[in-house]
């Protein structure tokens, strides 16, 4: 089975872009709401049997079952009575949302790096996804989303041929919306072939990699080039108003800005790869426990 994302600039409408907000806004009340129901019934077998907290308490039953997934989906569709509003978004949207949740718990069970899943603000909550598509969805310069309609895209390369669309997902960015689409298809692919080249690669410290060919590869250091302007904006953010017009004007040109640069960074890395891997068919790179462990 072979998996491809491809990502396309959205140009929506403003009925379009005010929908999208609102599918935001929901999906992300109830990831909070959510989060703080899992919270508060861990909180509440904290404290020992014999004594209670001087502050405060969760007084929750102790024959309530944890809050899963699989309750809270189902308690999600009783919730859609009592709450209309929850209606206005796309079932299976909300189900993502929910398992978007139980991914961050179960990640931060098992790796050890991972913290505790924080509350979502606005600017931490940019993206939704419809897992289900609908048939046909795919046209020229457009697609067709679940329960919204078709909407105009920047098709910036045709899409893959022999491939099937399974999913799409909605980002918000500084710069506007994004669709990744991610195809697949049913092909299976055999295991590569070693060939007669290779390559060894080594991370540096003056230079960003090292090849075995006796290649030095230089970090274009994309955000220290334009640190300049980048100190320019952020001291004229300084002398706004918090929350005022003109300052919420250039907060939004300073994100711009960051992602002028990540995208810069993203496309150079891409181009990267390309060219070491025509340079040859095996690619070796050391494996190398990067974090430092204290000894006492």
């Amino acid at each position: 089975m072979i998996v491809l994302t491809y990502r396309y600039k959205i140009k929506p409408t403003k009925q379009q872009i005010k929908q999208f907000d609102q599918y935001l806004d929901i999906c992300r009340s109830v990831y909070n709401f959510a989060h703080a129901e899992r919270k508060a019934w861990l909180e509440s077998r904290k404290s020992r049997i014999a004594r209670c907290s001087i502050v405060s308490e969760y007084i929750i039953p102790a024959d309530a079952p944890f809050p899963s997934y699989k309750n809270q989906a189902k308690a999600l569709t009783e919730a859609k009575k009592k709450f209309p509003h929850l209606k206005l978004v796309n079932a299976q949207v909300l189900q993502q949302v929910l398992k978007r949740l139980d991914k961050a718990y179960s990640d931060f069970l098992k790796i050890p790096e991972r913290g505790f899943p924080r509350f979502r603000s606005k600017n931490r909550f940019r993206s939704f996804v419809f897992p289900q598509l609908l048939k046909n969805c795919l046209a020229q310069r457009k697609v067709k989303l679940p329960s919204i309609g078709w909407i105009k895209i920047r098709q910036s390369r045709p899409y893959p041929v022999g491939f099937t669309p399974k999913q799409f997902q909605i980002v918000r960015s500084a710069s506007g919306y994004y669709l990744m689409i991610v195809f697949q298809s049913e092909e299976i692919v055999s295991d590569a072939i070693p060939g007669k080249k290779s390559l060894g690669i080594d991370a540096g410290i003056s230079n960003f990699i090292a090849t075995s060919n006796k290649e030095l590869i230089k970090s274009p250091k994309f955000l220290r080039s334009k640190l300049k302007k980048l100190k320019t904006l952020q001291r004229r953010l300084k002398n706004k108003i918090k929350g005022s017009s003109n300052w919420l004007k250039l907060q939004s040109k300073i994100a711009r800005f960051h992602e002028k640069i990540s995208n810069a960074r993203r496309d150079w890395l891409f181009k990267l790869a390309h060219h070491l891997c025509d340079q040859t068919d095996n690619i070796f790179i050391e494996d190398i426990n990067y974090k430092s462990k204290t000894i006492r």
